[in-house]
């Protein structure tokens, strides 16, 4: 293998084995840091923002910020990732995630509410790496077992998702003698974990997976135009499996963060505590990842679709089970540990299928365009959350989540489903 220039590498097939296990190692462990980071400090974005603005209306700003800043970086990124490969974009994600993340707490202790949305625009950056590093590890798996790869790397966040809204209250409480407040506690530390994530990524993932997928691939040696943005837009626009991916991941993920973003809210309305609080929101955050190898494992063997009526149907199941939930706080955490199968089901298929149904020179384009849709669908229904929740209720909230679900079902049911034989030819052949 030869790396003197970054963007023209050669791999010899017999490495390729080891090459993959090495850049999963690290794409695992930059997940764990990662998925800690916005975890300790988005299980409080929705609290901090109600302090420092003092109204609940604004509340679901906080995590839209979030979100549209995932969604405004995620085009950028992608043209950089498909000119220099994963590492620049990924190392470049997190350093402006921990910047963000410092934003948030100068904020918070000056009492800025304008100048906390952008801290938490920046501190989404974080997100656009974790999301981006999904597609990392697509690069260089074998066609039959890319599902199975993408959910290994989701899967890896469950470590420090898990942890990271158990840890807020701790997190918190270690500021009490700064004179900032306790909220903005988990965004100092998430600063730091970010900080830590880029330096893993900038030593260790050599050589670069994208870039040594296309040196094993003659198709991908296309003009730049071919691996332009546009390219990415129109193979995507050129292919319906290719658009029900995009409607798949851009949906699920507006259901999971439109009620996710709200339930602390809606939860300290009822009498819970912020233990109590993280500890939903753990729950939630284990169904999004912890079971992401089963549904990547159901979308190599059943196929892609089938789990996207899989995420469908339990999308619908949590926005029931929240909706109507009112003080029970068991049933509420039932209703986020089922939104977060949901939202996994859906990321996992819809991410397998678009990287499925695009040519290679153009995926990382169009992997940049599926965050960039997603992010910025789900900013709309955050926003739109906290407006929901405070001019009516948080059960309305859930019922029209549940209704953006039923233009993402009708249109999975007419998108052709080809032979399973056809398919494993393809994926063979891609």
């Amino acid at each position: 293998m030869t790396t003197t220039d970054p963007s023209r590498i050669s791999v010899a097939v017999d490495e390729l084995p080891a090459l993959r296990r090495r850049t999963n190692a690290v794409l695992i462990a930059s997940q764990i840091l990662g998925g800690l980071g916005v975890a300790t400090g988005i299980a409080l974005a929705a609290v901090l923002a109600q302090e420092v603005s003092g109204t609940e209306a604004l509340s679901g700003l906080a995590p839209t910020a979030t979100v549209a800043g995932t969604a405004i970086l995620s085009m950028p990124l992608a043209a950089l990732m498909t000119r220099r490969g994963r590492r620049p974009g990924l190392v470049l994600a997190y350093a402006i995630g921990a910047l963000g993340a410092g934003v948030v707490v100068l904020a918070a202790a000056i009492g800025n509410f304008p100048l906390l949305l952008v801290g938490m625009a920046g501190f989404g950056a974080a997100s656009s790496a974790n999301l981006q590093a999904r597609f990392a590890a697509a690069d260089l798996a074998e066609p039959q077992h890319r599902a199975r790869a993408i959910s290994n790397v989701v899967w890896a966040t469950t470590i420090g998702a898990v942890l990271g809204p158990n840890i807020a209250a701790p997190a918190g409480r270690s500021v009490a003698g700064l004179g900032i407040p306790e909220a903005s506690g988990p965004f100092l530390w998430a600063a730091g974990v970010f900080v830590i994530s880029a330096v893993l990524v900038s030593v260790l993932l050599r050589p670069d997976p994208l870039l040594a997928a296309r040196a094993l691939d003659p198709e991908a040696e296309g003009s730049p135009q071919s691996r332009s943005l546009r390219a990415g837009l129109a193979a995507v626009a050129a292919s319906p499996r290719a658009r029900l991916a995009l409607a798949t991941v851009a949906v699920s993920h507006t259901a999971m963060v439109s009620i996710m973003s709200m339930t602390p809210v809606d939860l300290g309305h009822h009498g819970a505590d912020i233990d109590l609080i993280g500890l939903v929101i753990s729950g939630h955050i284990a169904g999004m990842y912890a079971f992401s190898p089963v549904m990547g494992r159901l979308s190599d063997r059943l196929g892609r679709l089938s789990v996207i009526s899989l995420s469908v149907s339990l999308l619908a199941v949590a926005a029931l089970l929240a909706g109507t939930a009112g003080p029970n706080h068991t049933q509420t955490a039932v209703g986020l540990f089922v939104l977060g199968l949901g939202w996994s089901a859906g990321l996992v298929a819809g991410s397998a299928l678009l990287t499925d149904s695009v040519p290679q020179p153009a995926r990382a384009a169009a992997q940049g365009l599926s965050d960039l849709t997603m992010n910025t669908a789900a900013g709309v229904g955050g926003a739109a959350a906290g407006l929901i929740v405070a001019q009516a209720s948080y059960g309305w909230l859930n019922l029209v989540a549940a209704g953006l679900l039923l233009p993402l079902a009708a249109l999975a049911v007419f998108t052709p489903r080809p032979a399973r034989r056809a398919e494993d030819a393809r994926a063979t052949e891609d």
